[in-house]
Formats: structure tokens, C-alpha cells, sequence
């Protein structure tokens, strides 16, 4: 049996290298094989920190009479979702018309074309209750490959068909919402508050930090939005020794959490501290921001300066693994034991929400070393993960880099963490490589109704079975490719002056508004960037010069919002390459200057901060 996962990039697929099961990685030589063989194919979809994943590792896939029965029936394909999140979002959809309890691992069953006929999640050992062993699920479905194959067929090809129409359906677009809309939007979440223990609903209970955001954006929702996080930094969801914040809680209290720390999780919340320390200068908001920021940089910084993926729930404790009780030990007594270990992945578009959020956490709180550890992700992901076509690399794993397609979160993620980067250090050739990024993404589009397209194309095994998805707009935990790249493109209009930008970034929320407007907690940030379009566009460029007596650098580290800080001859630099807002500010008499505009509309340059009220 050949071992075709010990050289994978992905860390979850070598956790199962020695596994008795003959994995194929994703790729169209699995399909190949399945055909050759007239079997049906096992798609078993996970990430590297997912417990339950761990657990069915444990129970089904190291069982060496299992795994017999497996390979001779079967074909099995391992994935890692945040490497392939196409893929994922794919056979999720699939799933769907099996089963509504959605998760990982997911567990799905194809035809040799790779089109799904059934799917589940987690399958025990052994029954239990209702629920069928993992043995007899693929003995259930190895019968009816055999002597039902035309039904299993029909079953795949309507899948595929309600794919394609689902996928057709989602691009349909709608009127942008009005701000009453929005503010209806905020009362929906009001309506879904636990009052008494903060957060949205009951258990699980997620912190989702886009809908946090969007809330904190809107004048009626700031309120509910700083409460929430209140709640949540005196909640055993957040490490209090370390600081990061786990990725969900199995109880309303914000008890039993599951242990996994997720990059895109903890730079979300960063910005969101950040932000509800700019609106209310709480000592609560600056010091979670600074247990949050301490995690990424002490815990999920590489050698190179990318961030890893996530943080396992599990650790090796006298020789056993389990979950959580590295977490549940003092600061003293972790320095005895190991701690769980890091998915070290290096993935673009989460790479870039953490230089969004260092870059402006850095900025706010006047901490340098925040904003070189962005800078230096930015550089990394700049010189490792972008090809000398200007397209980019999903992921990487040290030296060696992944040959899945990125996607669109990737292109809009590092832009969006370029043009953060580029505000706040006034380093213009970090707006020209995201501008660069967005340009590729207009290029490639448009899909439908939606302006942007993914340089470089899907991928094309499942474009070739049909089970590729025209555009996934779905977020929840983090924006949709199609909100960061539209988020991207309107803070290059709000720099360049150029339509083209603004106009893309309201085609592209069109296609989610009517989805995003009736279900905020899993729209949040669609939602933020429709409240950033309902109003006027406000600018504001300091440009510094010699000493700052008045403390005008230091009055808009409070302001959120297009905010552009630089020197004159960086603010030069960013109009000789073409970014209108810079056009003509300088430090008047050599002193800071600030600008304050609406849609480019100036007011005459002040240096006094009172002045800018």
C-alpha cells in the first residue's frame, strides 16, 4: 500500500499517513482509480484542530479490520478543508440534501465522476441509538453501489443539478439595504441576545466576530456589540494565561469550550477590541486586544513571519491525549507540560485578516512591535505566495508550497491586509500590491451577476464533475471571499478616486444583500461593508511632520474608518502612483497637518485636534 500522505503540506494529512486506510490526497488520480476499479469513492473532509475528527481517526480509520474492508470497497480521499475550502464548500452543499446537521468530519460518498450520492458527519465504531456504525454505513453503501447503481446515479445527478441551481440562485442580486434596513438587521440580533450570559442564542455558542463588527459600525447596535464583548472577555472562552480565544462553547454560559484557537477567530476579535477601545477607551477592550495580539505573536507566529492556521484542541498529558486540560492548567504549571500542538499552514487569506488586524491594532494602541509582525507576514505572504504572474498560492507549510487553487478570500484577504498595512505605515507599495490583487480578481470576473473572478480559475476536478460552486458567498465565523474583495475594492476607491472600485464593491454585496439583511449572524460582515456603502464616505490623511506638540497623531489613533497616516514625501509617493486622496497634502509650515474629506470633498487643513470634532 503506498503512503501517499506522508509528504503532504498539509499537517492533517500526514496525521493520518500511517493510517491503515489507503488515502488518496484530493486530485484527479483518485477518481482515475476509482474508475479503473468500479468502486465508489469515500471523501472524508476535515482540518487538523477538529476534535471529532479526531476522534473517528481514532475509532474507524486506525482500525485495521476497517480500513481492510474500506480499501477493498472503496477508494478513500482525505482533504484538509482550509487548504481545499472549494472543495469543502462544495461537497457541504452536497451534503445538505443528506443530512442537517452539517460539521466536520464530513463524511461523503461519490461515483467515480466524484458526484455525491450520500453523506454524514461523524460515524461511531458502533451504533449508537439511531445512528448507524461507520461499518455498516459503508457496507450500506458498497450494497447499493452493486445492485442499485442506476438509483445512485439518478440520486448523484440531482445533486449535481440542485448544486447548479443553488449556485445560480446565489448570484442573484438585490437592491443594496437602506440604513433602516441595516438598523433592522441590528434589532434581529438584538432579538437573538442571551441577556444573561451575552452572546447570540444558546449552545454552541460561537463568538462570531463579523456580526460583532457590524454591530459596532452601526450607531443602534454599538451598545449590544461592546456588551457582547465584555461578556465574552470574562468568559472561559477566552485563555486568560495565554490570551487567545478558543474557537466555540458547548454550554449558554460560555462553558465546556471546544479548545481549538483559530487564527481567523483571534485576528477578527482583535479588530473588534480594537475598535470598541476607539469607541469607548475601555481598560477591558485594550487589555483583551493585548492578551489577543500577545497569543498571535508568542503562540501562532512561523519562522518567516506567516501565522499558523489554528491551535489543537488536544495535548499529550502522561502519555495520553486530550482535550482541554493543558488550557485548564496555571501559567506555572504549563510551563511543565507540552502544549497542543500548531497546524503550522501558512493560508493566504487568513494571513492577511491578521495583518488587518495587527496593522491596526498596532496603529490604535501605539505598539510597533504589532505592526512589524504585520508587516512581516505581509512581506512573507509577498514573497512566498505570489507567483511572477501576480496570481497566488493557497498555502504553504515551511519551504514547500500547496498546489490547491486559491480563492477568492485569499485575494481579497491580503488586499484587504495590504491596504491596512499601507494606511497606517503610509508604505505605498503595499496599496499597489493590493490594488494589483483586485485588478486580477475584476479581470477574472465577471461570474453571473457577481464582478469578480478568481485568477487562475476553481478547481478543475470539480469543474470537471460538476460539482464546482459559481460562488460561494456564504461567511459566518469569517467574510466570503466576495466580501473581502469587495471590502477591498471600495477602500481603493475611497484612495483612488476611482469608480470602477466603487462600483464593483456594490455589485458584489448585491448578490448577498437580501441573504445578509434577514440572517446577521451569518452576514456580519457583508453587513458592515453594506453599512460602510449606506453612508457618505468619510477620509481622513494626517501627514507628520518634525514634533507633534498638539497630539494630533495621537487623537486619531481613536478614530476608526479610513484613517491614512503619513510623511510628505510618502503621501507624494501615494499621488505619483495614482492614489487621488494624497493628491496635494502636505504638513503645512512643517507641522502635522490632518485633512478631513467627504467622497473627496475636503475641509481646509487643520493641525489643532480639536479642530477635526
Amino acid at each position: 500500500m503506498s503512503n501517499r500522505l506522508a509528504s503532504a503540506i498539509s499537517p492533517y494529512l500526514r496525521s493520518h499517513a500511517d493510517n491503515p486506510v489507503d488515502w488518496f490526497p484530493w486530485g484527479a488520480d483518485a477518481f482515475a482509480e476509482a474508475e479503473r476499479r468500479d468502486v465508489p469513492v469515500l471523501i472524508s473532509i476535515g482540518y487538523a484542530t477538529c476534535h471529532w475528527c479526531h476522534v473517528m481517526a481514532r475509532e474507524s480509520f486506525s482500525d485495521p479490520e476497517l480500513a481492510a474492508f474500506l480499501n477493498e470497497r472503496f477508494v478513500a480521499i482525505k482533504v484538509d478543508r482550509e487548504e481545499h475550502p472549494e472543495v469543502d464548500a462544495s461537497y457541504l452543499s452536497a451534503a445538505s440534501a443528506f443530512t442537517g446537521n452539517l460539521g466536520w468530519p464530513l463524511t461523503v460518498f461519490a461515483t467515480t465522476r466524484g458526484r455525491a450520492f450520500f453523506a454524514g458527519t461523524y460515524f461511531p465504531p458502533v451504533p449508537v441509538g439511531d445512528r448507524a456504525s461507520f461499518h455498516q454505513v459503508l457496507d450500506a453503501v458498497s450494497e447499493a453501489w452493486n445492485v442499485r447503481r442506476e438509483e445512485v446515479e439518478d440520486n448523484a445527478a440531482k445533486v449535481v443539478e440542485a448544486i447548479r441551481a443553488a449556485s445560480v440562485a446565489a448570484t442573484a442580486t438585490s437592491d443594496l439595504p437602506t440604513a433602516a434596513r441595516l438598523d433592522g438587521a441590528v434589532d434581529l440580533l438584538a432579538g437573538f441576545e442571551d441577556a444573561e450570559f451575552g452572546g447570540f442564542g444558546a449552545a454552541p455558542k460561537f463568538p462570531i466576530a463579523p456580526a460583532l463588527r457590524f454591530l459596532l459600525a452601526r450607531d443602534r447596535g454599538a451598545d449590544l456589540g461592546t456588551r457582547t464583548l465584555e461578556r465574552m472577555a470574562a468568559s472561559p472562552l477566552r485563555d486568560p494565561v495565554e490570551g487567545g480565544f478558543f474557537r466555540y462553547a458547548t454550554r449558554r454560559d460560555w462553558g465546556d469550550p471546544h479548545y481549538e484557537r483559530m487564527l481567523y477567530d483571534n485576528a477578527l476579535l482583535l479588530d473588534a477590541y480594537t475598535r470598541a477601545w476607539q469607541r469607548s477607551g475601555a481598560t477591558w477592550a485594550a487589555t483583551t486586544a493585548d492578551g489577543i495580539a500577545g497569543f498571535l505573536l508568542t503562540v501562532m507566529r512561523r519562522d518567516g513571519g506567516g501565522f499558523a492556521s489554528a491551535q489543537d484542541s488536544e495535548s499529550v498529558i502522561d502519555g495520553e491525549r486530550v482535550e482541554g486540560r493543558y488550557y485548564a492548567a496555571s501559567a506555572e504549571e504549563r510551563r511543565t507540560l507540552e502544549p497542543p500542538p500548531v497546524d503550522g499552514k501558512v493560508l493566504t487569506g487568513w494571513n492577511g485578516l491578521a495583518v488587518a488586524a495587527l496593522a491596526r491594532a498596532g496603529f490604535a494602541f501605539d505598539r510597533p512591535d504589532w505592526t512589524a509582525a504585520a508587516r512581516g507576514a505581509a512581506d512573507f505572504l509577498l514573497d512566498r505566495h505570489r507567483r511572477a504572474d501576480g496570481t497566488l498560492v493557497r498555502a504553504s507549510l515551511d519551504d514547500r508550497t500547496s498546489d490547491a487553487y486559491a480563492t477568492l478570500e485569499d485575494y481579497g484577504g491580503l488586499a484587504g491586509g495590504l491596504l491596512a498595512l499601507a494606511t497606517t505605515t503610509g508604505a505605498t507599495a503595499y496599496a499597489v500590491a493590493a490594488r494589483d490583487l483586485v485588478d486580477l480578481a475584476m479581470a477574472a470576473g465577471p461570474v453571473g451577476d457577481e464582478p469578480f473572478g478568481v485568477p487562475g480559475g476553481s478547481d478543475p476536478v470539480l469543474e470537471g464533475n460538476g460539482m464546482a460552486i459559481c460562488i460561494d458567498p456564504s461567511e459566518g465565523a469569517y467574510p466570503s471571499g466576495l466580501t473581502s474583495i469587495s471590502d477591498a475594492a471600495h477602500t481603493l476607491y475611497l484612495l483612488t478616486g476611482e469608480r470602477r472600485f466603487e462600483r464593483a464593491a456594490r455589485e458584489g454585496m448585491r448578490v448577498v444583500a437580501a441573504q445578509a439583511v434577514e440572517n446577521p449572524t451569518a452576514f456580519g460582515a457583508a453587513l458592515e461593508l453594506m453599512s460602510v456603502l449606506a453612508d457618505e464616505p468619510e477620509q481622513l490623511v494626517v501627514v507628520t511632520a518634525g514634533d507633534d506638540e498638539l497630539g494630533l497623531v495621537s487623537a486619531v489613533r481613536r478614530r476608526s474608518g479610513l484613517v491614512a497616516v503619513v510623511t510628505g514625501e510618502q503621501s507624494a509617493a501615494f499621488a505619483s502612483e495614482g492614489f487621488d486622496l494624497f493628491e496635494g497634502r502636505v504638513a503645512v509650515d512643517a507641522h502635522p497637518t490632518a485633512y478631513a474629506c467627504r467622497d473627496f470633498v475636503c475641509r481646509m487643513p487643520v493641525q489643532n485636534p480639536a479642530a477635526l470634532d
